[in-house]
């Protein structure tokens, strides 16, 4: 299993963690499309830094690029923008 850790605010955590939310949006940056290029095969959401965090690791269906749903990225980025968008799958842990 090829994990990459990802730190999300409280809001968009336990909209994952409940199942509501299917994607994950980041910015294209070269930052991000380091990452990409290795192989992953899930994707740990921690609430925050440190060790002692909630977390939760999900399967990662794809990344591919495309416009964020409103609904799921509202003030964090801007509308129309083109983002890497991150499949999820099923919650593996929690």
């Amino acid at each position: 299993m090829k994990v990459l850790t990802i730190a999300l605010q409280k809001k968009w955590f336990d909209m994952i963690a409940r199942g509501e939310k299917r994607e994950e949006y980041r910015e294209i940056k070269s930052y991000w499309a380091s990452r990409f290029i290795k192989p992953i095969t899930h994707i740990k959401f921690t609430n925050g830094y440190g060790k002692k965090v909630p977390s939760i690791t999900v399967e990662l269906l794809g990344i591919h690029k495309g416009t964020p749903k409103p609904e799921w990225s509202e003030g964090t980025i801007e509308q129309g923008r083109e983002v890497y968008v991150l499949m999820l799958g099923e919650i593996v842990d929690a």
